[in-house]
């Protein structure tokens, strides 16, 4: 059937209709030949001196509608515009969108269905079994093709040599260091063993029988799930515990749980850019990218000082007045550099200009201190540190991140921080795992598993160095070998797992900068003297196969005496 939209409310939009309702009333009793036969019947009211009570007649019919309807449709017909041949039975008025919270007296006292459409439809075809509007025809040749534009997008990547392509690795239990290379997900013909030199599981505690055992229990009393928020029914004393724990492993009153070290970065560093007044950030142009996300967002004014430079940092502290709330934030152990800041001095300098200070220690948590709280504790500057980031996702075997520091800080956090306040809690297994994690690393076990990593570290480096390979120094347990071209670094990966079952993953861009494209490497306190043998040996050989050259050992020696 065909119906029309009211010619008096289509001309109105909402914005109209609040600013002059007055005028819009005498205006309508003019322009409409409903609403202004309604109006005319209200002002020739007569009054019942029986009763002192105005009467009014009654509103116009059903019938009445229509016909005024009809005569408008027969004037634009005479008119030439253009309205469908025939009427059939008539039972909607159709408004304009823009009308969404009108409140007309006439259509509130007739029995006409309203249906909204756009302002530039004089007439819409409505289907009659279901009574849906159909819509008017689209020109798709001018709208945006975002497909398109993401195939664009991802060839550009494809085209420079970024494009990552994910390994499907199948970690077995008991296996570690070593994994299974999974071709097809539903089948295991096609599976192969690899060694794997490049997780950050860095002690290898997810494979810890204690740390089983403790999933097992937890999932089997508790449940898979929290529950919710950690306000609605998502606080368990699971919870509770574990931050007790990790803020006794830093030294500090408090720590707080966040679901991964990325979220706990974001979130911290924006909700204290913009709490605390007029506050300025200090960066460190090697902070990881979570960091700078948060940093980002808070749209404060930020400084980015040299990676690791202390005087860069102190001369940029300069400029900025003492009185105003000033953040410095930086990382004690470089992801990909394997550098490891003079803690000691940044904070200092820090302090000394009125900062607080902001660290990620989220690659030394588990392999530095004597409880493996990080550098640190290593260097015996936990009372220095103002913040503290972390994660359970790597040397903990597990996953989350926390901050530690003033109860007053944490407690802020907790209270204004919506990448904490607005995401599920962590379930009671991850809680019970990295729980177990941290009572090992305070125990003589863990100072075991970190010697033992540090001497296999070493043993590393050491033969690497002596290949050839051109290995980044680094004082840290993070092996970089610098190869400084995209498809190269991939081209050397992917000979290492089909030719010798070795897994190194490249790190190319946004990772690493271009052109300093690179090798990864981890060892664990679970890879053996042969596993360190058979990587140096096979990464000669592909390195050569590739058409890289290798470096002089005497040079390279050298280096390595004079870095350490």
């Amino acid at each position: 059937m065909s119906v029309y939209k009211c010619p008096y409310l289509a001309q109105l939009t909402l914005q109209q209709v609040r600013a002059s309702a007055p005028y819009i009333l005498n205006t309508g009793a003019a322009s409409c030949p409903i609403f202004g036969q309604l109006a005319r019947q209200m002002s020739t009211a007569t009054t019942n001196t029986a009763t002192s009570m105005k009467v009014s007649s009654p509103p116009p019919s059903f019938d009445e509608i229509k016909a005024a309807h009809e005569k408008i449709a027969e004037r634009k017909r005479i008119s030439k515009i253009k309205l469908p041949t025939a009427l059939n039975s008539y039972n909607e008025i159709i408004i304009s969108t823009e009308c969404t919270d009108l409140s007309c007296p006439f259509l509130k006292t007739t029995p006409i269905a309203l249906r909204r459409v756009d302002m530039d439809q004089d007439i819409i075809e409505v289907n009659g079994k279901l009574g849906k509007p159909i819509r008017p025809m689209i020109d798709y040749k001018n709208l945006f093709e975002y497909n398109t534009f993401f195939d664009e997008k991802i060839e550009a990547k494809k085209r420079d040599d970024s494009y990552r392509i994910f390994k499907r690795v199948q970690r077995r239990s008991g296996l570690f260091p070593q994994a299974e290379e999974k071709k097809h997900l539903d089948e295991d013909h096609d599976s192969r063993t690899m060694t794997v030199w490049c997780s950050n599981d860095y002690l290898g505690l997810s494979q810890h029988p204690e740390l089983k055992e403790a999933v097992i229990n937890a999932v089997t009393a508790h449940g898979s799930g929290s529950g919710g928020t950690r306000n609605i029914s998502g606080t368990s004393p699971l919870h509770e515990k574990l931050e007790q724990q990790l803020a006794r492993l830093h030294q500090k009153e408090s720590a707080l749980l966040f679901t991964s070290c990325y979220v706990a970065n974001d979130t911290t560093l924006y909700t204290l850019a913009k709490g605390l007044p007029n506050c300025h950030i200090l960066s460190d142009s090697g902070n990881h990218a979570s960091m700078i996300q948060g940093i980002r967002n808070s749209q404060v004014p930020k400084h980015i000082f040299r990676h690791n430079d202390v005087e860069h940092l102190e001369e940029l502290l300069k400029k900025i007045p003492r009185h105003i709330p000033k953040i410095v934030a930086f990382e004690t152990v470089h992801s990909m550099d394997g550098s490891i800041c003079n803690l000691e001095a940044m904070l200092d300098v820090a302090r000394a200009y009125g900062s607080i200070t902001f660290i990620d220690e989220v690659h030394a948590v588990g392999l530095y201190g004597h409880n493996g709280a990080g550098i640190g504790e290593r260097d015996h500057l936990l009372h220095k540190m103002d913040i503290i980031s972390g994660t359970l996702g790597k040397a903990f075997g597990s996953i989350g991140g926390y901050i530690a520091g003033s109860a007053k800080m944490t407690d802020f956090i907790r209270s204004y921080g919506s990448g904490f306040i607005f995401t599920t809690s962590m379930p009671p297994t991850v809680l019970a795992s990295a729980l177990a994690a941290i009572k090992i690393s305070m125990s003589d076990e863990g100072r075991t598993l970190r010697r033992k990593q540090q001497e296999n570290v070493r043993e590393l480096r050491s033969k690497l160095i002596d290949a050839g390979l051109p290995v980044m120094m680094s004082p840290s347990h993070i092996i970089p070998i610098h190869v400084g071209n995209a498809a190269l670094a991939t081209l050397l990966c992917n000979h290492l797992l089909d030719r010798h079952s070795i897994y190194i993953q490249s790190i190319n861009y946004p990772t690493v900068e271009r052109g300093t494209e690179r090798l990864r490497i981890a060892a664990t306190p679970y890879h053996t003297s042969e596993m360190i043998d058979q990587l140096v040996e096979a990464l000669t050989q592909v390195w050569k196969d590739v058409g890289l050259s290798l470096k002089d050992v005497e040079q390279q020696s050298g280096i390595a005496r004079h870095h350490n």
